[in-house]
């Protein structure tokens, strides 16, 4: 538990210390560097992306597990994840309230179990994200997402090493620069086998993540 406590604290602080290094000491963002860079929105920061920009994006946080939709042990996990994203065509929904664009994401996430025993998780998973255009710093954002799991998790709940994931989740950019943001989100996260073997109850829990998005294009 001492170690696990150390993980959670040591990412966290890592986070910390990256937007300190961002934002300066004085607590104002930086100018960016003045070197030639191609506009990644379609005109002012937060009216929306231009087709084919980038993302990557590092997060640490914790999940709070839930012995709940057939689950006999609450899992509680600290993850790291980093992922890449590509903006879908550009913005969507012109004047109406949900204006935004659809972006493909590809996320590698894993980290340990911390209880109710000590054992690891590692996942590859493909998601579908809508960014929400509010002509702000603040650009919210739906996640939805499906893909493939590794663990040492096992009975009651999980069988085997190989498993899926299901994940849902909200959450928001805020942006330091005008191609940085500070990214925090909250997602329901599902692990189980899919019936492919016995038990097959699942682990279930909410996951809340923070970290940085760098936004670019080529």
């Amino acid at each position: 538990m001492k170690r696990d406590s150390r993980l959670i604290r040591g990412c966290v602080g890592l986070m910390v210390l990256g937007i300190w290094l961002m934002a300066g000491p004085d607590g104002r963002a930086q100018q960016p560097l003045q070197v030639p860079e191609k506009a990644i929105w379609e005109g002012d920061i937060g009216n929306g992306f231009r087709p084919g920009v980038q993302t990557l994006t590092l997060e640490a946080g914790a999940d709070y597990g839930v012995a709940a939709f057939g689950s006999r042990d609450a899992h509680h996990l600290a993850l790291v994840s980093v992922s890449y994203g590509h903006m879908l065509g550009g913005v969507a929904g012109e004047d109406h309230w949900y204006r935004g664009n659809f972006e493909w994401r590809a996320e590698l996430f894993g980290g340990m179990q911390f209880s109710p025993d000590d054992t690891w998780l590692v996942g590859l998973t493909p998601h579908l994200r809508y960014n929400f255009a509010t002509r702000t710093r603040w650009v919210p954002f739906l996640d939805v997402g499906a893909g493939v799991t590794a663990t040492g998790i096992g009975p009651p709940d999980l069988s085997n090493t190989f498993e899926f994931n299901l994940q849902c989740g909200i959450g928001v950019h805020w942006f330091l620069r005008n191609n940085l943001a500070l990214t925090a989100e909250a997602r329901y996260i599902h692990v189980s086998c899919a019936r492919m073997s016995h038990p097959n109850l699942g682990v279930n829990g909410v996951l809340g993540m923070i970290g940085l998005t760098w936004f670019f294009s080529k």
